[in-house]
């Protein structure tokens, strides 16, 4: 069985009017995807949506989709920040006791959905 971490997702928060939380979404796979209270939460039900999935398609004798045959980003990138902007950023995420990487990952989910809705109010 392939990785399931080799597959690249997409997050972005949920309106209210949605139900508020993150959704996930696989674009190797036109279906899957998933929720979740918060991004870690989303994270996990997806890795079970895409489970369920790459099973399910096994079974009907169906071809499964190799890891970014979409052609869409690895979904991994480095960036370089300021020393003191990377203190505070580890430190924030040591308050809300989560990982750097979530924290990250959640203000520009966040900030995602916020651009998404102020454009769409225009």
């Amino acid at each position: 069985m392939r990785n399931l971490d080799d597959y690249p997702f997409e997050i972005r928060p949920l309106t209210e009017d949605e139900g508020g939380g993150f959704l996930i979404t696989y674009p190797d796979f036109n279906t899957c995807m998933s929720d979740g209270e918060t991004v870690e939460e989303a994270i996990a039900n997806g890795k079970e949506a895409l489970a369920g999935m790459i099973n399910a398609l096994k079974e009907w004798g169906q071809p499964v989709p190799a890891p970014n045959s979409g052609g869409v980003a690895s979904g991994k990138f480095l960036t370089r920040v300021p020393k003191s902007l990377h203190a505070a950023l580890t430190a924030r995420a040591k308050t809300e006791g989560v990982s750097l990487n979530t924290l990250v990952l959640t203000f520009i989910a966040e900030g995602i959905g916020q651009e998404k809705a102020h454009h769409a109010g225009r």
